[in-house]
């Protein structure tokens, strides 16, 4: 998801130098929200994993 977030963002800047600003703004925009949304995954499956970790450790 880093990634595609990252090749919004290369294009929208792209677009954005050769003159295309709303379409290059709108890439940016995408970017972003794929960032953020990355951000959120990491931050369930990093809680989740600790979560699961302390139990394996609790029935050891």
């Amino acid at each position: 998801m880093l990634k595609a977030a990252l090749l919004f963002l290369v294009i929208g800047l792209v677009l954005g130098l050769l003159g295309f600003g709303g379409i290059g703004g709108a890439f940016v925009g995408i970017a972003k929200i794929l960032f953020f949304v990355a951000i959120a995954v990491f931050l369930v499956l990093l809680v989740l994993g600790l979560m699961a970790g302390r139990a394996v450790a609790d029935r050891l």
